[in-house]
Order: structure tokens, then sequence, then C-alpha cells
């Protein structure tokens, strides 16, 4: 029974080493499409955790990660700085556009329902 347990983990951290992988490429790959990102990590409760990432450009994205620890461990094997919060001075550089916009105004400013 010990060795099934000991495998079990094993492929489990490898499949979470992959995931961690996956994801640092998915965040470099945004950072050098937009001059260098920084980012901030949300917790999602069950779902995982959400990592922000906001471009030097100030375009914007995000992913999302099946636990908080893979998020953290993403963030860092792909070298971004990580912010505790998103407010002020970075939630600032956000650059949005008219998308934005009428999705967050609604039929307020003649977009699209938000339904």
């Amino acid at each position: 029974m010990a060795d099934t347990q000991q495998e079990d983990t094993r492929q489990g951290d490898a499949r979470a080493e992959r995931t961690v992988t996956r994801l640092a490429g998915r965040i470099g790959a945004f950072s050098k499409a937009h001059g260098g990102a920084e980012g901030q990590v949300a917790y999602l409760g069950e779902r995982g955790a959400r990592i922000v990432l906001v471009g030097a450009d100030g375009d914007w994205g995000d992913v999302v990660a099946p636990s908080y620890e893979i998020a953290e461990r993403a963030v860092e094997k792909a070298g971004i700085t990580v912010h505790e919060s998103f407010d002020g001075e970075f939630a600032g550089r956000v650059r949005t556009g008219p998308y934005e916009w009428s999705r967050m105004a609604g039929l307020q400013l003649g977009g699209p329902r938000n339904t």
C-alpha cells in the first residue's frame, strides 16, 4: 500500500510541475508580447487562483491556476514582479478600451447587456 501512495504522490507532483511550467510559459509569453509584465495572485476558493497580469504597455490579461500554491510557483518561475493587491499605482497602469467600458457600464452607455 505504501508503494502505491508514493507513486500517486509522484504522479501528482509531476502533474503539478507540468501545470506550473505551462502557466509560467503563458505568463512569459504575455510578458514578452507586452514589454514586460507584473501580476497579482487572487484566491478563488475551490476553483484555484487567478493570476492577473498587467503588461508594461498597459494591456492586461489573466490566467487561472488550479491552486494558489501552483499560481505562486508559476509567477515565481516566470520571473515577474508580484503585487500583494490590485490597487493603487499597479491598477492605474491598466489601459482599458471601449469594449471594457461598454461591458462595465452596460446599458447606461448603450453597451451590451451584462447577462
